[in-house]
């Protein structure tokens, strides 16, 4: 009876039916329908309109987005000291973080290969019909100083202030200045010895809370990504593409060698199954498609990560993070390099040897100089200035770029997973037992991502 409970899940249907990962599918295929239906009324709407249901999309959508970004500032500044302070126990920490950022470089390097192998083979760029006159230059550009700029912090709280006629002030926060502060914080409490033991144990504490917060939220997910992926069909739709699906093309195959190539092969080498690393990372892998950011999603990866791959806490914490700012093949690798051979195809300019290998240098150290500030239109045009290519060239893209960040940001969030598990297979520090507990169905998955009510009461 015993083992009958067990595989069954709500209202008597198997559990794999009833779980997180079927809830997901389940909000994107009804997301579809609703965008179908949305963009449908809006084709009978006055011109500049749209429909209450596209609103209602849009307006879910954002607040769903909104609620996971509010919990970042929190969740970096109480894992990162309390990881800070566990790694105290292990020896090896300076190496962790030694091996993560060259995981980083390798996984960024084969995944800028293929974006380069792509482009070549496709030429994206060669016969376009694409208006010359959407040429525009863009607004914001790339550059290694202003990565060193955005590292320093303004505040403690690592927030940053505009003012807009249209949109009044607002306030945003920047990430990376968290981290750092963060780990300022944490090393210092470390040193402090004894006396910073009560701040670390409220610290603790205070993560604690900020988790069970974050999994009402996960909960919310099916809903979220209905309407996310509603507001995207509904509002692009097909008719952006135009002239440059063969662009679009170019990137979502470069992004599915990525994923479905390199990933499973560095998984193989490291005796890991591929299935089962995807069949865990699922929810951070859709999320990342209809929320198109990686720090809106970077909440669950870190959850996903812990629960569900078997990566450590301590770890994580700090791997995380910093994945979620400067981890980035999506954006960083195959995206620049597909769009800088298309510029310079369009323009009929021809790139040398020494060309492709600056390509390959930006893409695998550019996405730390992006971090701070807009993530794959400034990473594009730090890799066209390192080639002098025209920046113009950036507006071309601009009509598609929805589109392609969906799948962009699938594959950042997906690597963003991908490294922390392999650092902690390669140096020994990988839960088997959580990992194997997963493989027993999804049930167990589920319970690892949304903990019953009565777990986190404990």
């Amino acid at each position: 009876m015993a083992t009958a409970t067990a595989k069954t899940g709500r209202f008597g249907l198997p559990g794999w039916m009833t779980g997180f990962g079927a809830q997901v599918i389940a909000g994107l295929i009804i997301g579809l329908i609703l965008g179908f239906i949305a963009r449908g009324m809006d084709s009978g709407a006055a011109e500049g309109e749209s429909s209450w249901l596209t609103g209602l999309l849009e307006g879910v959508g954002s607040a769903y987005v909104s609620l996971l970004k509010v919990m970042i500032p929190p969740l970096v500044f109480g894992a990162v000291i309390t990881s800070i302070a566990k790694l105290r126990e292990v020896t090896n920490a300076a190496r962790l973080a030694v091996s993560t950022l060259v995981w980083f470089a390798i996984t960024a390097f084969f995944s800028v290969l293929a974006g380069i192998a792509v482009a070549l083979i496709m030429q994206p760029g060669v016969g376009s019909s694409i208006d010359a006159a959407n040429a525009a230059e863009p607004s914001h550009v790339g550059s290694w100083y202003g990565f060193l700029e955005s590292i320093v912090p303004v505040n403690i709280l690592g927030l940053s202030g505009s003012y807009s006629e249209t949109s009044g002030v607002s306030l945003t926060f920047n990430v990376l200045q968290i981290l750092v502060i963060s780990i300022a914080i944490g090393v210092a409490a470390v040193k402090a010895g004894k006396a910073a033991e009560p701040f670390l144990q409220f610290t603790e504490s205070f993560l604690k809370i900020v988790q069970t917060i974050l999994w009402w939220i996960i909960r919310l997910a099916p809903i979220g990504t209905a309407a996310l992926i509603g507001k995207a069909v509904a509002v692009y739709g097909w008719s952006a593409l135009g002239s440059l699906g063969k662009f679009v093309l170019a990137i979502y195959i470069g992004l599915a060698i990525v994923m479905l190539v390199i990933y499973p092969v560095v998984l193989k080498l490291h005796g890991l199954s591929a299935i089962g690393f995807f069949k865990r990372v699922w929810p951070v892998t859709s999320l990342g498609f209809v929320t198109r950011s990686s720090m809106g999603v970077m909440p669950v990866t870190q959850r996903i990560t812990e629960q569900s791959l078997g990566v450590p806490s301590a770890y994580a914490s700090f791997a995380v993070p910093l994945g979620a700012t400067s981890k980035m093949d999506g954006c960083a690798a195959v995206y620049p390099a597909i769009a800088a051979i298309f510029v310079a195809q369009f323009y009929g300019i021809d790139l040398s040897l020494m060309d492709y290998v600056l390509i390959m240098v930006v893409s695998v150290l550019g996405s730390a100089a992006t971090a701070g500030t807009t993530g794959a239109t400034v990473m594009l045009t730090l890799t066209l200035s390192t080639l002098g290519l025209p920046l113009a060239g950036v507006g071309l893209l601009l009509a598609i770029e929805p589109i392609i960040d969906m799948g962009r940001t699938a594959t950042n969030v997906t690597g963003q997973a991908l490294v922390p598990l392999v650092v902690a297979k390669r140096e020994g520090i990988w839960d088997k037992a959580l990992w194997d507990a997963a493989e027993k169905g999804s049930a167990a998955v589920d319970k690892a991502i949304v903990p019953e009510p009565a777990e986190i009461a404990k």
